[in-house]
C-alpha cells in the first residue's frame, strides 16, 4: 500500500518547504527573496559566474534567473561584466551592497541549519547531505529518459 508519509518526494518536499517559508520571511527583512538569497549566497561562495553556471549552482531556471539577474542588477546587488578571456561571455559577480547583505543572512542561514541538524550527528550530517547531493543527480535521469 502507498504510504505518502513514506515517499520520498513528499518527505524532501515536506522539510524543504518548512525551511523555505520560515527562511525567506526571516530574510525578507534585509530586502531579498529567498531566490536572491540563492544567488548571493552562490556569487559570494563561488565569486563571479556565468549565467548557466550560476543557474545550475542555484537550481534556477535560466531563463528565469536572467530576469532575476537584471532585476539585482538594477537594485545594486550584482553587476554583470564581460569576461576577459570571450568578450561575448557575460559573468554575474557580487556587488558591494549584495555582499553585505550576503553576510549579513548568513549567520541566519547557518542558524537555520544548525536547527534543523539538531540531534543529527557529525556523521550522520555527512551520509544525509551526501544522500541528498547523489537524489539530485540521479534526478538527471529523468531529463534523460522522460
Amino acid at each position: 500500500m502507498f504510504d505518502l508519509r513514506q515517499f520520498l518526494p513528499y518527505l524532501i518536499n515536506r522539510a524543504g518547504a518548512r525551511l523555505a517559508v520560515k527562511f525567506a520571511r526571516e530574510i525578507a527583512a534585509n530586502g531579498v527573496a529567498l531566490q536572491e538569497w540563492r544567488v548571493l549566497a552562490a556569487l559570494a561562495a563561488q565569486g563571479s559566474q556565468r549565467l548557466s553556471d550560476l543557474a545550475r549552482l542555484t537550481s534556477i531556471d535560466l531563463s528565469t534567473l536572467s530576469r532575476l539577474v537584471g532585476r539585482m542588477e538594477r537594485q545594486a546587488l550584482v553587476g554583470r561584466t564581460r569576461s576577459d578571456g570571450d568578450r561575448r561571455t557575460l559573468r554575474v559577480e557580487l556587488a558591494a551592497k549584495g555582499r553585505r547583505i550576503a553576510q549579513a543572512i548568513i549567520p541566519t542561514a547557518e542558524r537555520y541549519e544548525r536547527v534543523a541538524l539538531t540531534g543529527i550527528s557529525a556523521e550522520e550530517e555527512r551520509l544525509l547531505k551526501g544522500l541528498l547531493e547523489r537524489v539530485y543527480i540521479n534526478l538527471d535521469r529523468l531529463e534523460r529518459h522522460g
